[in-house]
């Protein structure tokens, strides 16, 4: 099954969300690694996820700043590409030899200054933000031309083929769900947005 563009499932928590996710193909699975979260998940519960999925990159996601508690998570865990939401550790943590992801608030004053700064070291920047308004979209769109983005707000079922053609991203990011009991889970949302994306 191949999608359209790229797509990134943040906040797995279960083996039922990353197999969903791997047989509709979804190119990245994210894991927190933040102790502190609702959606922590363990080393060795990440891993064992890990093991039983195919074809899918893991995302470690952390929203640590700091460099040497960030070094010991990459390590821990494992990971393919790691998502960092302090801009404040680039350039450096680039010496940990992973693929960065760098989350950004679309409404942060710093916004377009780190679009401009941190684009030679990062793979793209996952965009989130409030409400995805007109001005939000234009806006997005123009930086799109010249930036990697993967929007993380304001997709729904209704508007996610219009976004694609309109806005030039580089993907979308959607959030798995904690389980309801172990092995069900309610895929509707998640379902209707990536059968929409589907490519016959």
């Amino acid at each position: 099954m191949a999608l359209k563009t790229l797509v990134k499932v943040s906040n797995i928590t279960n083996l039922s969300d990353a197999r969903y996710c791997a047989g509709m193909g979804v190119e990245m699975i994210g894991f927190v690694m933040d102790k502190h979260s609702a959606d922590y998940i363990s080393p060795d519960k990440m891993k064992e996820i890990k093991s039983w999925v195919a074809g899918v990159l893991t995302v470690g996601e952390t929203q640590s700043g700091d460099y040497e508690e960030v070094k010991t998570l990459v390590q821990d865990y494992e990971i393919d590409i790691l998502q960092i939401a302090d801009a404040s550790l680039l350039p450096h943590i680039s010496d940990l030899s992973k693929p960065i992801i760098l989350k950004l608030d679309f409404d942060s004053a710093y916004f377009e200054d780190y679009l401009e700064r941190y684009n030679q070291f990062v793979e793209f920047f996952l965009v989130d933000g409030g409400e995805l308004s007109d001005f939000a979209r234009y806006t997005l769109k123009e930086y799109a031309f010249n930036y990697p983005i993967v929007l993380d707000f304001g997709i729904t079922v209704e508007n996610i083929n219009e976004l694609l053609d309109e806005m030039h991203l580089k993907g979308i990011a959607l959030k798995g769900t904690n389980e309801l009991r172990p092995g069900s889970k309610d895929y509707d949302d998640l379902r209707d947005i990536l059968e929409n994306i589907e490519i016959d």
